[in-house]
């Protein structure tokens, strides 16, 4: 007979369990024949303890066939999807996404909400009006079909298991666990019905994963996972020290997104974009390399391919096509401040951590699953590292609806500056690069 409390022993003293094991634990959780206390000892044993790579292997077995697992493959081309660990003004998805489906490549995105300092991709989406991401799997499987892009939240078919734990995970200190983390990313995108995916594994001040270590551990059990799949991957790591482009928050975000698919070039941001891109575009065998599958993806945008593409998704999942043509009719938050240099030099450090806690309080992040967004609050920077910056002049803007204490949120984002007499040396954005081509 199955008896959970043996297996939270086991794992507790450091023993390794079968795959028949897990299995059994993660179905008996599911169906509710496991309560909640057992499973948060045994995920707090997993966090102590670790998995091997089989163990990891399994558990993502077990939570990816709690629920469904979608066959596309009776729609043409090699399906293949991008995720990020998460970081403060990380808007690629918004980007990337249509820039790769307008070069031919399927892009099946099942994304997430934001949680604490780090902003979510459904979020972002919904500070469009109307935009719906919550469309049934025979809805999610036509629009595939039609248009190439499809980018939605994760439905009660998917993972169910990964949701059940993601919850206990959140309230029983044993989120930051890497096997963990990465079982719980990819249930979810190998349930999506990929070929393919490509991995931007943050690391930095602004990160889950805050040492290059740990990030490297963290891309290479995932690789472990997507190879056992059989899926073939690329994973970057990548800086996230201080927010990526200039926008933080989920309109802001958006407004900034649209521009980018309409030619503007922010550096750090379209630098990563065309990076990811390029990267997919190889995966879906559109290009014969990463380098063409970017050159493919810069076509994309210069000819406004992508930007068309986009107003294609927002149009079919209900989003007001006129606001993304027209992104000045959006209102703006009500309450606005603008923060000025201290003192004369190179700003030196921007940290995303402390912009990114800063954008929660003003309304553009939750500190509860059931905190309400407020889609036009957040923060935008007029300088980064190595602008140089005169006393007086702004370096961000905040943004907000709501009754906060704005002197403090102000003076919080002051001190998230750091200044210098001399130019900071360029730190690279693009880390490491590992790949697994099947």
């Amino acid at each position: 007979m199955f008896h959970p409390v043996d297996l939270i022993i086991r794992k507790r003293n450091g023993d390794a369990l079968s795959a028949g094991d897990i299995h059994a634990l993660i179905d008996a959780y599911t169906h509710g024949k496991v309560p909640d206390y057992q499973m948060s000892a045994f995920l707090m044993a997993t966090f102590l303890n670790g998995l091997s790579s089989e163990e990891a292997a399994a558990l993502t077995e077990s939570m990816l066939h709690s629920g469904i697992v979608l066959d596309l493959s009776d729609i043409p081309g090699l399906k293949v999807d991008k995720h990020s660990t998460g970081g403060v003004g990380d808007k690629i998805s918004l980007i990337l996404a249509p820039i790769v489906a307008a070069c031919g490549v399927p892009v099946p995105m099942i994304s997430g909400r934001g949680l604490g300092h780090s902003g979510g991709t459904l979020d972002k989406l919904e500070s469009i009006p109307g935009f719906s991401v919550n469309l049934d799997i025979p809805t999610y499987r036509e629009q595939l079909r039609s248009l190439g892009i499809v980018m939605i939240g994760q439905t009660d078919e998917i993972a169910p298991a990964d949701r059940k734990m993601y919850a206990l995970r959140d309230v029983t200190g044993t989120v930051e666990c890497i096997p963990l983390i990465a079982s719980s990313i990819m249930s979810k995108k190998l349930a999506e019905g990929i070929d393919g995916l490509v991995l931007d594994v943050k690391c930095g001040k602004g990160a889950f994963m805050r040492t290059m270590e740990d990030a490297e551990k963290l891309a290479k059990t995932l690789m472990d996972i997507s190879v056992a799949f059989g899926k073939s991957v690329v994973a970057w790591i990548t800086a996230m020290d201080q927010p990526l482009g200039y926008a933080v928050g989920n309109w802001l975000e958006m407004e900034e997104s649209i521009r980018c698919l309409q030619g503007e070039h922010i550096e750090d941001l379209m630098e990563l974009t065309y990076t990811l891109a390029g990267e997919m575009i190889f995966l879906g065998k559109v290009a014969d390399s990463p380098e063409e599958g970017r050159y493919l993806a810069e076509k994309a945008v210069s000819s406004g391919a992508a930007f068309e593409k986009f107003v294609q998704l927002v149009d079919i999942q209900g989003g007001d096509v006129h606001v993304v043509k027209n992104p000045d009719s959006m209102p703006s938050a009500t309450m606005q401040e603008t923060i000025h240099a201290p003192e004369a030099g190179y700003v030196y450090s921007v940290d995303s951590l402390s912009i990114g806690k800063a954008a929660v309080q003003l309304g553009a992040g939750r500190r509860t699953k059931e905190d309400t967004i407020d889609p036009t609050a957040g923060i935008i920077l007029h300088r980064k590292e190595g602008d140089y910056v005169h006393p007086g002049q702004p370096i961000a803007t905040l943004y907000t609806n709501q009754h906060v204490h704005i002197p403090g949120v102000a003076a919080d984002i002051k001190n998230a500056f750091a200044f210098s007499k001399e130019k900071p040396e360029a730190r690279p954005l693009l880390m490491n690069r590992y790949a697994t081509i099947l």
